[in-house]
């Protein structure tokens, strides 16, 4: 199962959704994570690093990608995060899509990095639960 996050910038939830499902999924065989973005951001956002640190995950190194249709192909299943991307998404109107709505916390505090993390590790390990 190959699971590809969206969001636009590609910067924080998406990058710390991807981060916390390969977190989650180690040892499951066939389970795989990527993240893209259909505007992305420059880099990583410094406080998504921070809360992912929290939780003992380096993402520090990682890059803002954009949706490709090479990684349109990859993926089994597309979550996006919210925030509009179904304005500029392709995959928005695909069967196997999910929106998590999770509210964008580029340019809050690291409490609402923190929230955004934990609502999305939440999801992860119920979305990993169901997958066969």
């Amino acid at each position: 199962m190959k699971v590809l996050f969206l969001c636009v910038g590609n910067s924080c939830r998406s990058q710390m959704a991807q981060a916390l499902f390969e977190f989650h999924a180690r040892g499951r065989p066939g389970m795989e994570a990527g993240s893209a973005g259909t505007k992305p951001a420059e880099k990583v956002a410094e406080l998504a690093v921070e809360v992912m640190k929290e939780r003992g995950i380096d993402i520090s190194r990682r890059k803002p990608k954009p949706l490709t249709g090479e990684l349109m192909e990859w993926a089994d299943t597309f979550i996006s995060m919210g925030c509009g991307v179904e304005d500029s998404c392709p995959v928005y109107f695909l069967p196997k899509f999910e929106d998590w709505g999770i509210e964008d916390p580029y340019g809050g505090t690291i409490e609402d990095y923190r929230r955004a993390r934990d609502r999305i590790e939440r999801n992860i390990k119920t979305l990993i639960e169901r997958l066969p």
